[in-house]
C-alpha cells in the first residue's frame, strides 16, 4: 500500500493516513481471528498462537484491538470519507465478515476478493482528484487476494476440518486449490501486464515469462516445490501490480 500510495504521488499526510489506516485494519482482523478461533486454536493445540497457548490475555487482546479499530477509523477518514468508506465498509468488514462465519462457506473466498479488489482504489480514492483504481489493477488486486486465500488455507486445512471449518479450499481440497490459487496468480500476472494501455515493456513481459515458469512448477512440481513456485508468483504479482500501476 505504501508504495502505491507513491505510485500514485499521493501527498505525504495522505499517504501516511492510507497506509496507518490498512495497517490498524488488519491488526483489528488478525486479533479478532486469533479470538474468534480461540477454542478451535485451543482443540487442536495450536501451540503457534499465543492465544490459544495462554500467553496472552483474552483482555489484553481486546483492548489491543478496541485501541486498533478507533485507530482505523479515524485514520480512514483523515484519508478522504471516499477512501475511508470504502476502506472501512468494504476492506475491513470483508475481513471481519470472513473470521465471523464466512470462512464455513464456500463463498469464504469473496471477502478476500473484495477487500483485496478494492485497495488500489483506497489509494486512488485519497487523492487530490478521487477516482476509481483501474478495472486491471481491481482485477489483479482481487485475483492476488483470493490466490493468497487458497495458499493460507492449505497448511491448516487438516486442523480445520476438524473443527468444522468448510471453506471453498476445504470443500476442493489441497490439490485443485493449489491448482486454483496458481491459475489466479498466472491469470493476476496476465492482467497486469495486458491490462494497461499501450504496449507491455520489455522488463513486464520477460516478468511475465518468469510467471509462467513458476506456474508449470507450482502445477507439475512435487513436494514444497509447488507451494514456494506460487508463493513466489504472488511476491511477481505485487512487484507487477506496483510497477506496471506507475
Amino acid at each position: 500500500m505504501a508504495l502505491l500510495a507513491l505510485d500514485t504521488d499521493l501527498e505525504p499526510a495522505a499517504a501516511g493516513f492510507v497506509v496507518g489506516a490498512v495497517f490498524s485494519g488488519q491488526l483489528t482482523i488478525g486479533w479478532g481471528n486469533d479470538l474468534v478461533d480461540l477454542p478451535r486454536d485451543r482443540a487442536v493445540g495450536r501451540s503457534d498462537k499465543p492465544l490459544a497457548a495462554g500467553e496472552l490475555d483474552r483482555r489484553f487482546v481486546l483492548r489491543c484491538l478496541a485501541v486498533a479499530a478507533v485507530a482505523c477509523v479515524v485514520l480512514s477518514l483523515l484519508a478522504g470519507w471516499r477512501s475511508g468508506l470504502v476502506h472501512l465498509f468494504v476492506g475491513v468488514a470483508s475481513g471481519h465478515a470472513y473470521n465471523l462465519g464466512v470462512k464455513a462457506t464456500a463463498w469464504s473466498w469473496l471477502p478476500y476478493a473484495l477487500a483485496f479488489g478494492t485497495l488500489p482504489s483506497v489509494v486512488t480514492l485519497a487523492g487530490d482528484t478521487p477516482s476509481w483504481a483501474p478495472a486491471w489493477m481491481a482485477a489483479t488486486a482481487a485475483a492476488l487476494g483470493v490466490g493468497a486465500h487458497f495458499l493460507n488455507a492449505l497448511p491448516d486445512l487438516a486442523d480445520d476440518a476438524r473443527t468444522g471449518v468448510q471453506g471453498l479450499p476445504h470443500r476442493l481440497g489441497a490439490t485443485w486449490s493449489r491448482v486454483l490459487a496458481t491459475l489466479l496468480l498466472v491469470g493476476g500476472s496476465v492482467t497486469a501486464v495486458l491490462g494497461p494501455a499501450g504496449a507491455p515493456t520489455t522488463w513486464a513481459l520477460a516478468a511475465l515469462g518468469l510467471v509462467l515458469v513458476l506456474g508449470a512448477v507450482a502445477l507439475a512440481g512435487r513436494g514444497k516445490a509447488p507451494f514456494q513456485a506460487a508463493m513466489l508468483i504472488a511476491l511477481v504479482d505485487v512487484a507487477l501490480l506496483v510497477a506496471v500501476g506507475a
